[in-house]
Protein backbone atom coordinates (compact mmCIF):
# COMPACT_ATOMS: atom_id res chain seq x y z
CA UNK A 1 0.00 0.00 0.00
CA UNK A 2 2.39 2.74 1.67
CA UNK A 3 5.01 0.42 2.84
CA UNK A 4 7.45 1.52 0.77
CA UNK A 5 7.13 5.52 1.38
CA UNK A 6 9.54 6.37 3.50
CA UNK A 7 8.29 8.91 6.00
CA UNK A 8 6.44 12.28 6.48
CA UNK A 9 9.05 14.19 3.97
CA UNK A 10 8.26 12.37 1.49
CA UNK A 11 5.21 12.30 1.39
CA UNK A 12 4.64 16.31 1.22
CA UNK A 13 6.87 16.04 -1.62
CA UNK A 14 4.44 13.33 -3.30
CA UNK A 15 1.71 15.74 -2.64
CA UNK A 16 3.65 18.93 -3.87
CA UNK A 17 4.44 17.47 -6.99
CA UNK A 18 0.67 17.62 -7.72
CA UNK A 19 0.49 20.83 -6.60
CA UNK A 20 -1.22 20.10 -3.17
CA UNK A 21 0.17 22.08 -0.37
CA UNK A 22 0.18 20.42 3.24
CA UNK A 23 0.91 21.56 6.60
CA UNK A 24 3.33 18.80 8.36
CA UNK A 25 0.29 17.54 10.41
CA UNK A 26 -1.21 16.75 8.05
CA UNK A 27 1.53 15.25 5.68
CA UNK A 28 2.15 12.67 9.19
CA UNK A 29 -1.47 11.55 9.58
CA UNK A 30 -1.23 10.59 6.15
CA UNK A 31 1.96 8.82 6.14
CA UNK A 32 0.57 7.20 9.24
CA UNK A 33 -2.36 5.94 7.36
CA UNK A 34 -0.61 4.79 4.25
CA UNK A 35 2.32 2.79 6.52
CA UNK A 36 -0.42 1.26 8.86
CA UNK A 37 -2.91 0.71 6.21
CA UNK A 38 -5.88 2.95 8.51
CA UNK A 39 -8.81 4.99 6.66
CA UNK A 40 -7.84 8.12 7.04
CA UNK A 41 -11.01 10.66 8.37
CA UNK A 42 -10.70 13.98 6.93
CA UNK A 43 -13.05 16.38 8.93
CA UNK A 44 -13.34 20.60 8.16
CA UNK A 45 -15.20 23.32 6.27
CA UNK A 46 -16.04 22.96 2.62
CA UNK A 47 -13.66 23.81 0.60
CA UNK A 48 -10.39 23.06 2.36
CA UNK A 49 -8.58 20.31 0.19
CA UNK A 50 -10.34 17.53 1.87
CA UNK A 51 -11.13 15.85 -1.13
CA UNK A 52 -8.16 17.10 -3.22
CA UNK A 53 -5.81 15.15 -1.25
CA UNK A 54 -7.32 11.82 -2.28
CA UNK A 55 -6.86 12.87 -5.94
CA UNK A 56 -3.38 14.01 -4.85
CA UNK A 57 -2.38 10.68 -3.14
CA UNK A 58 -3.86 8.71 -6.12
CA UNK A 59 -2.37 10.64 -8.80
CA UNK A 60 1.06 10.61 -6.74
CA UNK A 61 1.02 6.78 -6.40
CA UNK A 62 0.01 6.24 -9.83
CA UNK A 63 -3.42 4.11 -8.18
CA UNK A 64 -6.62 4.51 -9.63
CA UNK A 65 -9.21 6.81 -7.80
CA UNK A 66 -12.54 5.48 -7.02
CA UNK A 67 -15.08 8.19 -5.43
CA UNK A 68 -18.24 6.99 -3.62
CA UNK A 69 -19.96 10.75 -3.51
CA UNK A 70 -22.32 9.95 -0.44
CA UNK A 71 -25.92 11.84 -0.60
CA UNK A 72 -28.97 11.82 1.51
CA UNK A 73 -30.68 7.99 0.95
CA UNK A 74 -28.03 6.79 0.16
CA UNK A 75 -28.23 2.76 0.77
CA UNK A 76 -25.47 -0.05 0.73
CA UNK A 77 -26.89 -1.50 -2.41
CA UNK A 78 -26.52 1.78 -4.30
CA UNK A 79 -23.27 2.06 -3.07
CA UNK A 80 -21.64 -1.72 -3.57
CA UNK A 81 -23.66 -3.33 -6.92
CA UNK A 82 -26.69 -3.46 -8.96
CA UNK A 83 -28.20 -5.82 -11.20
CA UNK A 84 -28.68 -4.63 -14.72
CA UNK A 85 -32.35 -5.35 -15.10
CA UNK A 86 -32.52 -3.71 -18.44
CA UNK A 87 -30.09 -6.96 -19.57
CA UNK A 88 -31.76 -9.55 -17.25
CA UNK A 89 -35.66 -8.98 -18.88
CA UNK A 90 -33.56 -8.70 -22.59
CA UNK A 91 -32.00 -12.46 -21.47
CA UNK A 92 -35.55 -13.96 -20.50
CA UNK A 93 -37.12 -12.72 -23.46
CA UNK A 94 -34.31 -14.40 -25.59
CA UNK A 95 -35.05 -17.55 -23.54
CA UNK A 96 -38.85 -17.16 -24.29
CA UNK A 97 -38.23 -16.56 -27.78
CA UNK A 98 -36.48 -19.79 -27.99
CA UNK A 99 -38.40 -22.53 -26.29
CA UNK A 100 -37.37 -21.76 -22.52
CA UNK A 101 -39.70 -24.28 -20.74
CA UNK A 102 -39.29 -22.57 -17.29
CA UNK A 103 -39.21 -25.53 -15.36
CA UNK A 104 -36.25 -27.80 -14.24
CA UNK A 105 -32.90 -27.88 -15.00
CA UNK A 106 -33.57 -24.71 -17.82
CA UNK A 107 -35.35 -22.42 -15.04
CA UNK A 108 -32.07 -23.38 -12.64
CA UNK A 109 -29.48 -22.60 -15.44
CA UNK A 110 -31.16 -19.27 -16.49
CA UNK A 111 -31.72 -18.15 -12.93
CA UNK A 112 -27.53 -18.71 -12.28
CA UNK A 113 -26.99 -17.17 -15.56
CA UNK A 114 -28.88 -14.11 -14.67
CA UNK A 115 -27.71 -13.59 -11.42
CA UNK A 116 -23.59 -13.82 -12.68
CA UNK A 117 -21.96 -11.16 -13.11
CA UNK A 118 -22.26 -10.42 -16.46
CA UNK A 119 -25.54 -8.71 -15.43
CA UNK A 120 -23.40 -7.07 -12.13
CA UNK A 121 -22.87 -3.39 -12.01
CA UNK A 122 -20.14 -3.02 -9.92
CA UNK A 123 -20.42 0.22 -7.78
CA UNK A 124 -17.49 2.34 -5.98
CA UNK A 125 -17.45 0.23 -2.28
CA UNK A 126 -17.33 -3.20 -4.78
CA UNK A 127 -14.95 -1.64 -7.39
CA UNK A 128 -12.46 -1.05 -4.70
CA UNK A 129 -12.34 -4.77 -3.46
CA UNK A 130 -11.51 -6.10 -7.33
CA UNK A 131 -7.68 -6.30 -7.85
CA UNK A 132 -6.12 -3.49 -9.96
CA UNK A 133 -3.25 -3.64 -12.01
CA UNK A 134 -1.77 -0.37 -10.74
CA UNK A 135 -2.73 -1.95 -7.29
CA UNK A 136 -4.92 -0.99 -4.40
CA UNK A 137 -7.06 1.63 -5.42
CA UNK A 138 -8.02 4.96 -3.49
CA UNK A 139 -11.04 4.72 -2.40
CA UNK A 140 -12.73 8.35 -1.50
CA UNK A 141 -15.67 8.16 0.57
CA UNK A 142 -16.87 12.14 0.05
CA UNK A 143 -19.45 13.58 2.55
CA UNK A 144 -19.89 11.18 4.83
CA UNK A 145 -22.20 13.25 6.67
CA UNK A 146 -24.81 13.68 3.94
CA UNK A 147 -25.37 10.22 4.96
CA UNK A 148 -27.55 8.20 7.71
CA UNK A 149 -26.60 6.07 10.79
CA UNK A 150 -27.56 2.94 8.78
CA UNK A 151 -25.53 3.52 6.25
CA UNK A 152 -22.91 4.48 8.63
CA UNK A 153 -22.75 1.51 10.25
CA UNK A 154 -22.89 -0.88 7.04
CA UNK A 155 -19.87 0.93 5.95
CA UNK A 156 -18.15 0.39 9.76
CA UNK A 157 -18.46 -3.25 8.79
CA UNK A 158 -17.27 -3.15 5.11
CA UNK A 159 -14.33 -1.42 5.88
CA UNK A 160 -13.62 -3.33 9.07
CA UNK A 161 -13.03 -6.56 7.13
CA UNK A 162 -12.98 -4.75 3.73
CA UNK A 163 -15.07 -7.21 2.10
CA UNK A 164 -18.90 -6.80 0.59
CA UNK A 165 -21.34 -10.02 0.23
CA UNK A 166 -23.58 -10.25 -2.90
CA UNK A 167 -26.17 -12.47 -1.67
CA UNK A 168 -26.71 -14.12 -5.16
CA UNK A 169 -22.94 -14.35 -5.63
CA UNK A 170 -21.08 -14.65 -2.29
CA UNK A 171 -18.59 -12.73 -0.37
CA UNK A 172 -16.04 -10.70 -2.01
CA UNK A 173 -12.63 -9.69 -0.13
CA UNK A 174 -10.01 -7.62 -1.22
CA UNK A 175 -7.11 -9.59 -1.38
CA UNK A 176 -5.07 -5.89 -0.52
CA UNK A 177 -7.17 -3.19 1.28
CA UNK A 178 -7.72 0.02 -0.37
CA UNK A 179 -6.32 3.20 0.73
CA UNK A 180 -9.84 4.83 2.22
CA UNK A 181 -10.20 8.49 2.92
CA UNK A 182 -13.48 9.57 4.53
CA UNK A 183 -13.95 13.51 4.17
CA UNK A 184 -17.02 15.69 6.34
CA UNK A 185 -18.01 18.93 6.20
CA UNK A 186 -19.52 18.60 9.47
CA UNK A 187 -23.30 19.23 8.63
CA UNK A 188 -23.76 16.74 11.14
CA UNK A 189 -21.93 14.57 13.90
CA UNK A 190 -20.25 11.13 12.38
CA UNK A 191 -21.19 8.52 14.92
CA UNK A 192 -17.77 7.64 17.05
CA UNK A 193 -17.71 4.07 16.31
CA UNK A 194 -16.74 4.82 12.43
CA UNK A 195 -14.06 7.91 13.34
CA UNK A 196 -12.06 5.02 15.80
CA UNK A 197 -11.74 2.93 12.83
CA UNK A 198 -10.00 5.57 11.31
CA UNK A 199 -7.50 8.50 11.95
CA UNK A 200 -8.65 11.46 11.82
CA UNK A 201 -7.45 15.51 11.37
CA UNK A 202 -9.21 18.67 11.11
CA UNK A 203 -8.54 19.83 8.05
CA UNK A 204 -8.67 23.74 9.32
CA UNK A 205 -8.47 26.96 7.11
CA UNK A 206 -4.76 27.91 5.98
CA UNK A 207 -2.85 30.24 7.27
CA UNK A 208 -2.04 33.67 5.11
CA UNK A 209 1.55 32.06 3.99
CA UNK A 210 0.44 28.52 3.62
CA UNK A 211 -3.13 29.82 1.74
CA UNK A 212 -0.14 32.10 -0.62
CA UNK A 213 2.12 28.63 -1.28
CA UNK A 214 -0.99 26.97 -2.45
CA UNK A 215 -1.78 29.71 -4.69
CA UNK A 216 1.44 29.94 -5.96
CA UNK A 217 0.77 25.90 -7.08
CA UNK A 218 -2.32 26.43 -8.48
CA UNK A 219 -2.17 29.30 -10.10
CA UNK A 220 1.39 30.37 -10.88
CA UNK A 221 0.60 33.20 -13.28
CA UNK A 222 -0.71 35.53 -10.62
CA UNK A 223 1.24 38.03 -9.74
CA UNK A 224 2.80 38.65 -6.32
CA UNK A 225 0.84 41.57 -5.41
CA UNK A 226 -2.04 40.13 -7.07
CA UNK A 227 -1.79 36.86 -4.86
CA UNK A 228 -1.03 38.59 -1.55
CA UNK A 229 -4.30 40.73 -2.43
CA UNK A 230 -6.28 37.98 -3.08
CA UNK A 231 -5.48 36.06 -0.70
CA UNK A 232 -5.30 39.05 2.16
CA UNK A 233 -9.33 39.48 1.08
CA UNK A 234 -10.53 36.03 1.09
CA UNK A 235 -8.85 35.71 4.44
CA UNK A 236 -10.56 39.22 5.76
CA UNK A 237 -14.01 37.79 4.62
CA UNK A 238 -13.71 34.55 6.48
CA UNK A 239 -14.03 36.42 9.46
CA UNK A 240 -17.05 38.38 8.43
CA UNK A 241 -20.36 37.47 9.45
CA UNK A 242 -20.83 35.58 6.50
CA UNK A 243 -23.48 32.64 5.40
CA UNK A 244 -21.19 30.72 4.18
CA UNK A 245 -16.92 31.33 4.57
CA UNK A 246 -15.12 31.23 0.92
CA UNK A 247 -12.70 28.26 1.18
CA UNK A 248 -9.38 27.65 -0.61
CA UNK A 249 -11.30 25.92 -4.07
CA UNK A 250 -13.03 29.74 -4.27
CA UNK A 251 -9.56 31.46 -3.50
CA UNK A 252 -8.23 29.50 -6.49
CA UNK A 253 -11.28 30.13 -8.95
CA UNK A 254 -11.44 33.71 -8.00
CA UNK A 255 -7.45 33.88 -9.08
CA UNK A 256 -7.94 32.52 -12.36
CA UNK A 257 -10.86 34.46 -13.17
CA UNK A 258 -9.01 37.79 -12.37
CA UNK A 259 -6.51 36.48 -14.49
CA UNK A 260 -8.73 35.53 -17.60
CA UNK A 261 -9.75 39.28 -17.35
CA UNK A 262 -6.41 40.48 -17.24
CA UNK A 263 -6.88 41.78 -13.81
CA UNK A 264 -3.05 43.28 -11.79
CA UNK A 265 -4.94 44.52 -8.56
CA UNK A 266 -7.93 44.30 -6.88
CA UNK A 267 -10.44 47.40 -6.78
CA UNK A 268 -13.99 47.58 -5.61
CA UNK A 269 -15.41 47.51 -9.25
CA UNK A 270 -13.45 44.26 -10.02
CA UNK A 271 -15.01 42.81 -6.62
CA UNK A 272 -17.89 43.91 -7.23
CA UNK A 273 -18.15 42.18 -11.24
CA UNK A 274 -16.30 38.81 -9.89
CA UNK A 275 -17.40 38.35 -6.43
CA UNK A 276 -19.38 35.56 -7.57
CA UNK A 277 -16.71 32.89 -8.06
CA UNK A 278 -16.43 33.52 -3.73
CA UNK A 279 -19.26 34.14 -2.45
CA UNK A 280 -22.18 31.45 -3.04
CA UNK A 281 -25.17 32.94 -1.62
CA UNK A 282 -27.17 35.98 -2.39
CA UNK A 283 -27.39 37.32 1.28
CA UNK A 284 -23.28 37.06 1.31
CA UNK A 285 -22.79 38.80 -1.85
CA UNK A 286 -25.11 41.84 -0.43
CA UNK A 287 -23.50 42.15 1.92
CA UNK A 288 -20.51 43.30 0.24
CA UNK A 289 -22.29 45.75 -1.76
CA UNK A 290 -21.41 49.81 -2.01
CA UNK A 291 -18.68 50.89 0.47
CA UNK A 292 -18.07 47.74 2.20
CA UNK A 293 -15.68 45.95 -0.53
CA UNK A 294 -13.49 48.59 -0.33
CA UNK A 295 -13.39 49.36 3.31
CA UNK A 296 -12.65 45.35 3.37
CA UNK A 297 -9.40 46.18 0.41
CA UNK A 298 -8.46 49.37 2.23
CA UNK A 299 -7.64 47.13 5.84
CA UNK A 300 -6.50 44.26 3.32
CA UNK A 301 -3.65 46.74 2.06
CA UNK A 302 -3.30 48.55 5.08
CA UNK A 303 -2.11 45.01 6.84
CA UNK A 304 -0.25 44.06 3.75
CA UNK A 305 1.70 47.25 2.97
CA UNK A 306 3.98 47.66 -0.19
CA UNK A 307 4.63 44.60 -2.12
CA UNK A 308 8.51 44.10 -1.79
Amino acid sequence: MGEDISGIDEVQALLAGQDYVCGRALATVTFLALKLGRPLFLEGEAGTGKTEIAKAIAAALGRDLIRLQCYEGLDAASAVYEWNFAEQMIAIRTAEAVGFEGAGADRIALKDELFSEHYLIERPLLQAMRPHVSGPPVLLIDEIDRTDEPFEAFLLEALSDYQVTIPEIGTIHAARPPIVILTSNRTREVHDALKRRCLYHWVDYPTFDREIEILHARAPEASEKLSREVVGFVQKLRTEDLFKRPGVAETIDWAKCLLALDVIELSPEVIADTIGAILKYQDDIQRLQGSEAKRILDEVRAELGPVG
